[in-house]
């Protein structure tokens, strides 16, 4: 579905990722866990075309998109949740979301039926129906997150990458925002996602990679990490309490 190999990027000379690759198989949750300055969140631009990486190649559903621009990844089928939310604070909840669909509507992606992904969203994001006539830049720093997740699924993507979804949050709605997460892993949405909670992503997610100074130090699946000793060691001794 997704396959990064061997993928180098930075920020002018200054190179971050050293060589990476991770594959997300269809329908499946992987994560992506580190410390702060690992890289997580350049890896997400490399992805998704906010960044050009230097070397390597993505690949969504066997298509090569290395090195696209954003919005031709995201017409390829791939959806951006990035880290700080990122939404129209100008406009209502209800144009947030429409925007997100909007290769649908120009016919880069398969159209379906809007308005019901539209309610259905709603409906996954209940915060959000409550305030869905109401502008974006007026909600809480948790329903801003979920807006900008609610956004990323009205694409009717192939997969969504999720980018410290719980940041800045506080614990009650990080428990809602891994509810919602759960929800979409069981309708068998493909996901990669970034968390700094490493204990609660591998509590939901098939697989984990460990991402070093931008390089990957282990990965496997999410049970085996979180029992090994390294990782709980550096990454779980002060996340059991998001369990």
């Amino acid at each position: 579905m997704l396959t990064i190999s061997n993928l180098y990027a930075g920020y002018g000379k200054v190179e971050v990722l050293h060589g990476i690759s991770l594959d997300i198989p269809k329908g499946r949750l992987v994560t992506l866990i580190g410390s702060n300055g690992a890289g997580k969140t350049t890896t997400m631009r490399a992805i998704s075309g906010m960044l050009k990486p230097s070397s390597g190649s993505v690949r969504l559903n066997d298509q090569d998109i290395t090195g696209f621009d954003a919005h031709r990844i995201a017409r390829a089928g791939l959806a951006h949740s990035p880290e700080g939310r990122r939404v129209f604070a100008s406009m209502t909840v209800t144009d947030n979301l429409l925007l997100g669909a909007f290769p649908r509507y120009v016919g880069a992606r398969p159209k379906g039926d809007i308005k019901l992904d539209l309610e259905k969203a709603l409906e996954l994001f209940p915060r959000l129906k409550e305030r869905r006539s109401q502008l974006a830049g007026t909600l809480s720093g948790g329903e801003q997150q979920m807006l900008a997740m609610a956004r990323a699924v009205m694409l009717n993507p192939d997969v969504i990458l999720l980018d410290e979804p719980s940041m800045g949050l506080a614990p009650i709605l990080v428990e809602e925002v891994f509810r919602i997460i759960t929800r979409l892993k069981s309708e068998g949405v493909t996901m990669l996602l970034v968390e700094q909670f490493a204990a609660a992503a591998l509590n939901v997610a098939d697989y984990g990679y460990v991402l070093e100074n931008g390089s990957i130090s282990v990965h496997g699946p999410a049970a085996s990490l979180k029992t090994d000793p390294k990782v709980v060691a550096a990454y779980l001794g002060g996340a059991a309490a998001h369990n």
